[in-house]
């Protein structure tokens, strides 16, 4: 575009100041050589605008009146003849002339999102001996080294070559000349896990761990040094520099690895960004007891990494997953190995729970060296029955014997605490019927008193009365006489008892006895009346 308006402005400065010759006037003919010339100098100038759009940089190479580079420089920053390291923001910009200056117009570089930038330097200080990434800056400085490239070159002291800061999403006006930019996925820790970072630039390492007292250390690195780093990255999105950083994912997960009668192998995922802790099956372990016994134990083993400790396991075992199911069968099988040496076969099958907890403790122990918690061990099925079937079964018929006679020991507590219930029931009874007995007794004698005392009321209310009926009796028939006195008292019972008084009985005699004749014969026929009431009856 610049050329442009310079040629244009030079075929119309000719062609006008070739018309002036064509013109008599003298003075017409100089304003028109005049006109000619503003023409030329107006196209040389607007030769010199350059234009840089809104999402684009210019890019600016100086090709003359400037000194030359200094061997080894890629980027002038002094006015030196190159490639410059200043770039065109948007906009218009004069005094870019054709012959002088060249101006490229690039786009912006643009960083998606989930994408980060890795940054490589063209130019710059040589990076320290044994490094490959510059230093890590500040965001903040990292930024305005990126949008002013001569500082970059000159004050922020820049280092050549790849750098381990990078760009996260968004738009860049980086000069092209100076940054190269390679877009990346950005780190995703997944849950349950953390990625474990390892430097691959920075001051040695100087963090000592000791994971238990009788151990060597683990020396980890801390922000700035090279290797493993202790601190570790927890669920989420990093804008990590994956050629800076070498990336771990490790699982945090509870895992289980099995021991089982079939012998399915490990399922084991490689890679290290793959997530070091998955489930597996492996083959039963087989022990040997003191007693000579050799039989299969299925063992389940769970096991977990925590997040502190991942650095840790990284350090002692690597990324991958082999190395930690290869240490963790190991442990497992020789201490189960171990145990079952000082036990007898029966023991081991019937001290199930103390075999757990001291394999528990002692793998524990082992594991613990490489920051794997141990946190559980159950054992399944102990022997088979062509291993220790005749003994299961020995076992299992003294354990019957034992159980019928502690059986046969309970039936005859039984029955002795039965007799013992029968014999207390029978007192009981006894006593009850003694009780009973008792009472009746006392009940005897008191209804006896009742009636000896009844009846001697009764027989002394006989004697008043036959006293008190005598005594008038007798006063009567001193009064009266005897006669008439019984007279007298034969018609009062022959009045109260509605007795007929025609006599049907005969009485003839005389009365020497002092009774009349027609006493007797009332008598008689009270008698008879009496015997009628009766025979009614």
């Amino acid at each position: 575009m610049s050329s442009g308006f310079l040629m244009i402005g030079i075929i119309l400065a000719v062609m006008i100041a070739t018309s002036a010759f064509r013109v008599p006037n003298k003075s017409a003919r100089g304003g028109i050589i005049l006109l000619a010339l503003i023409v030329l100098i107006v196209g040389i100038a607007m030769s010199s605008v350059r234009y840089v759009g809104p999402n684009s940089v210019g890019v600016v190479k100086k090709n003359a009146l400037g000194p030359s580079m200094t061997p080894g420089m890629i980027l002038a920053t002094n006015g030196e003849m190159g490639p410059q390291a200043d770039v065109l923001a948007p906009g218009w910009h004069l005094w870019y002339w054709p012959v002088l200056w060249d101006v490229d117009v690039r786009p912006l570089v643009d960083i998606p999102a989930d994408k980060i930038g890795l940054v490589e330097s063209r130019d710059g200080l040589s990076l320290d001996p044994g490094q490959v990434f510059a230093p890590e800056v500040t965001t903040d400085e990292f930024k305005k080294m990126i949008d002013d490239p001569k500082f970059f070159l000159t004050t922020g002291k820049g280092r050549k070559g790849p750098q381990s800061n990078v760009l996260t999403p968004g738009k860049y006006r980086l000069n092209p000349e100076l940054f190269m930019v390679t877009m990346v996925d950005t780190t995703e820790v997944p849950p349950a896990a953390v990625a474990v970072l390892k430097s691959n630039f920075g001051s040695e390492p100087t963090l000592s761990i000791k994971v238990v007292e009788d151990d060597e250390p683990v020396i980890l690195a801390n922000t700035g040094e090279k290797g493993i780093l202790a601190s570790v990255l927890h669920p989420g999105k990093y804008p990590v520099n994956t050629k800076a950083y070498s990336v771990s994912i490790i699982s945090t997960r509870e895992t289980i690895i099995r021991f089982t009668a079939d012998e399915k192998g490990f399922a084991a995922q490689g890679g290290s960004n793959q997530a070091l802790s998955l489930g597996s099956e492996q083959r039963e372990i087989t022990v040997r007891t003191s007693d000579g016994f050799t039989f299969p134990v299925d063992v389940r083993v769970e096991y977990k990494i925590e997040p502190k400790n991942a650095p840790i396991v990284v350090a002692k075992l690597g990324a991958e997953i082999e190395p930690l199911l290869a240490k963790l069968n190991s442990t497992v099988r020789a201490i189960f190995r171990n145990n079952a040496e000082g036990v007898k076969a029966l023991d081991y099958v019937n001290q199930r729970s103390i075999q757990e907890s001291q394999s528990l403790a002692m793998i524990s122990k082992d594991m613990a060296r490489m920051g794997v918690t141990i946190t559980g061990v159950r054992i399944g099925d102990v022997g088979n029955e062509e291993t220790l079937g005749q003994l299961l079964n020995t076992q299992r018929d003294r354990e019957i014997a034992v159980q019928e006679q502690v059986t046969f020991q309970e039936q005859q507590k039984a029955a002795v605490q039965q007799k013992n219930l029968s014999k207390t029931q029978q007192e009981a009874e006894e006593e009850k019927r003694l009780a009973t007995a008792s009472y009746e007794v006392k009940i005897a004698e008191q209804d006896k008193e009742k009636r000896i005392i009844e009846a001697r009321a009764h027989a002394e209310s006989v004697e008043i009365e036959a006293t008190a009926q005598a005594n008038a009796y007798k006063m009567i028939a001193d009064q009266i006489g005897k006669a008439n006195a019984a007279m007298i008292e034969v018609l009062r019972v022959i009045g109260e008892n509605g007795i007929q008084i025609t006599p049907r009985v005969m009485v003839t005699g005389s009365s020497d006895g002092g009774t009349s004749g027609e006493t007797v014969a009332l008598i008689g026929t009270m008698l008879d009346k009496m015997v009628a009431d009766a025979e009614n009856e």
